[in-house]
């Protein structure tokens, strides 16, 4: 018994379960259902073929096809469709890329899945797998890397360690080990500026003067241009390289970055003092006042530019506001003192010293300014304690041991100068003065051969410096001294050569003219010099105005500025002054106490913590056995002479 009748000519025999599509449709739709009644088998289940056609007549179900398909056909079917369907999930999960959990297809598996869910199964685990060794490949899926990448995010704090660590290795001269400290700062904090800077002062401390560019570059590349300190140790740098044009680009883009940045002001205005673009000095200063309010770098420097127009009291005004400022600034009380020094004012430049070393007990430079001022006032002994006491608080500055030296040949044994000599050039085998002076001191010992090769020494660190024209001329008056006037006319012109506005030199050299008998080229000499030479055109009612405005402010001070010495065109006074000497002539005054009632002695014993008596043998035991046994020569031979500042 048929179930459905199926007639294909009677429309109300039709049992309709799709409607037909209204839009023509070329397409055909598969579809394979399988029915299963509650008590068939599974040989019993027939598939139902649905076809969607173009005509308008729906397909029936029947229980028995007109035109059954054959079972092979049927077959066929299932297999193509269950194909179909696993590419397009295989293709749909490669597009989204989902990572289906293993426990699904697992549970799946277990409660009796489809062939095709096996299938999807299989397919999907081939994608984890596929995943799993690519995730292997990429780093971001490793978790070492992720802790590594925790680890390597240190602290600020660990900076600031490690630039106090380099700093004190760069005092110690252990330059290896704070370049290691410093590079790895940069490599974990390349944002901030403070590594580069300590890098770049520290490889300019060697001379590595293009290392120490290359860092300042990258620094400011690091920054993006935004670290005006950078900027400014950059412009130092290539000023000190004599690149005065770069060296100005860069103090700009110094102030571009923080117009606040005080250095960068201030190191611009003493670049065009130098240059002798007073004006345009004077600008840069009161642009610094502007923006940074008052301080010791401005006024100091300011005091300076009077101090070369001659007017002393603005000079004397402006060192005051900037004691003002900073009454712990000990560059502005020494170059206060030497101003008064150089007016004659003995008692007041004393007293000015003495508040230098209060305001800093152990800077360098105050304890070797004052002695090299007792030292030309004629007071050896207390010259002698002031550069002693200068060298146990910085056992590694040359300059010291350098005065020391000159001091002990005017007043001692060449012999004990030679020892401080040498032992000031192992300090730092690049400092000129000290061969300098050393040859200086040879050449009058009569060690010509001598004294020609520590000056050949001095230039083979540098030849395009200032110190290196000084030797040039000192070496030039050697030659004249002993008739080689050609050499001496080379060396005069190679001096002139890289400073053309030292008045001495032209003036030896005329001096050398006029002494062979050619007045004429003597005279000509003169003039080249007044002609070539920079006119330091002031205004003297821009000084006026400016007092009347200034306001002062708290800063500090690291630098010291000194003072020009005057000029003299003496043969024997020129080898003197090239050599850094000091000369009992160069102060002809008397001096009297300071008023102060400052106690020297004790003020070494309470904040230096060093016993006065004992300098010498405290001295001696910090250089060598000769060293000793000449400081005992010299104590014999003065034995009955005592020195007392002069009254």
């Amino acid at each position: 018994m048929n179930i459905f009748s199926s007639s294909s000519s009677s429309s109300s025999s039709k049992f309709t379960i799709f409607s037909p599509s209204q839009t023509p449709n070329s397409s055909k739709f598969h579809l394979i259902t399988h029915l299963k009644t509650p008590h068939s088998s599974p040989s019993q289940r027939i598939p139902l073929p649905i076809h969607s056609h173009d005509s308008s007549t729906s397909p029936a179900l029947q229980e028995k096809p007109q035109n059954p398909a054959p079972q092979t056909e049927m077959e066929e079917y299932r297999e193509g469709f269950d194909e179909e369907i696993i590419k397009a999930k295989k293709s749909l999960e490669e597009l989204l890329v989902v990572r289906r959990p293993v426990m699904e297809e697992v549970k799946a598996e277990a409660d009796g899945g489809s062939g095709s869910k096996k299938k999807e199964s299989a397919a999907s685990s081939r994608i984890d797998e596929g995943l799993s060794r690519f995730a292997k490949k990429m780093p971001i899926f490793e978790p070492e890397m992720v802790e590594s990448t925790s680890e390597e995010k240190l602290l600020l704090v660990n900076l600031d360690l490690a630039l106090y660590k380099a700093k004190i290795l760069t005092q110690n001269y252990r330059f290896e080990e704070a370049e290691e400290i410093l590079r790895k700062c940069i490599n974990y904090w390349p944002e901030d500026g403070r590594p580069y800077v300590a890098l770049g002062k520290a490889l300019s401390k060697q001379s590595k003067m293009n290392e120490a560019r290359a860092v300042y570059e990258k620094g400011c590349q690091a920054t993006l241009g935004e670290n005006s300190y950078i900027w400014q140790c950059w412009a130092v740098l290539e000023n000190r390289m004599g690149n005065i044009r770069r060296a100005r680009e860069l103090f700009d883009a110094a102030t571009v970055a923080d117009k606040n940045h005080i250095a960068a002001w201030h190191g611009w205005a003493v670049l065009e003092m130098k240059e002798g673009n007073i004006k345009k000095a004077r600008y840069l200063l009161g642009k610094g006042l502007k923006f940074c309010g008052g301080n010791e770098y401005i006024y100091q420097t300011l005091a300076l530019l009077e101090v070369r127009s001659k007017r002393y009291e603005q000079a004397r005004y402006l060192f005051k506001q900037a004691t003002k400022c900073n009454p712990r600034s000990c560059a502005s009380w020494l170059a206060w003192a030497q101003l008064e020094a150089r007016q004659e004012n003995i008692r007041a430049a004393r007293s000015l010293f003495e508040k230098a070393v209060q305001s800093s007990p152990k800077n360098r430079f105050a304890w070797h300014v004052w002695g090299v001022f007792e030292a030309n006032l004629g007071n050896v002994d207390l010259a002698r304690k002031l550069l002693m006491v200068g060298h146990a608080m910085n056992p590694r500055d040359p300059v010291l041991l350098q005065s020391l030296a000159l001091l002990e040949y005017r007043y001692s044994t060449a012999n004990l100068a030679r020892v401080l000599f040498k032992r000031a050039s192992e300090l730092d085998p690049r400092h000129q003065p000290v061969w300098i002076a050393w040859g200086w001191m040879e050449w009058k010992e009569g060690n010509l051969s001598t004294a020609r090769e520590l000056y050949q020494k001095a230039l083979s660190i540098n030849s395009t410096t200032e110190s290196a024209a000084r030797c040039l001329q000192a070496w030039g008056v050697l030659e004249q001294r002993v008739g080689n006037l050609s050499a001496a006319r080379r060396l005069f012109r190679s001096s002139l050569n890289i400073n053309s506005q030292s008045y001495v030199t032209w003036m030896t050299w005329a001096s050398l003219e006029e002494d062979q008998g050619n007045s004429v080229r003597a005279e000509e000499i003169r003039n080249l010099y007044f002609q070539q030479r920079t006119e330091i055109v002031d205004d003297a009612s821009w000084i006026m105005g400016f007092l009347d405005i200034i306001d002062p402010a708290v800063d500090s001070i690291k630098r010291l500025l000194n003072l020009e010495k005057a000029e003299n065109s003496s043969g024997d006074r020129v080898g003197d002054e090239q050599s850094g000497g000091v000369s009992a002539d160069s102060v002809n005054v008397s001096a009297g106490g300071s008023g102060s009632g400052f106690d020297l002695d004790e003020f070494i014993r309470q904040k230096l913590l060093l016993d006065p008596s004992n300098l010498e043998v405290r001295f001696a035991s910090s250089l060598s056995r000769s060293t000793k046994s000449a400081i005992n020569v010299r104590r014999s031979q003065s034995k009955n002479v005592t020195a007392a500042p002069k009254q």
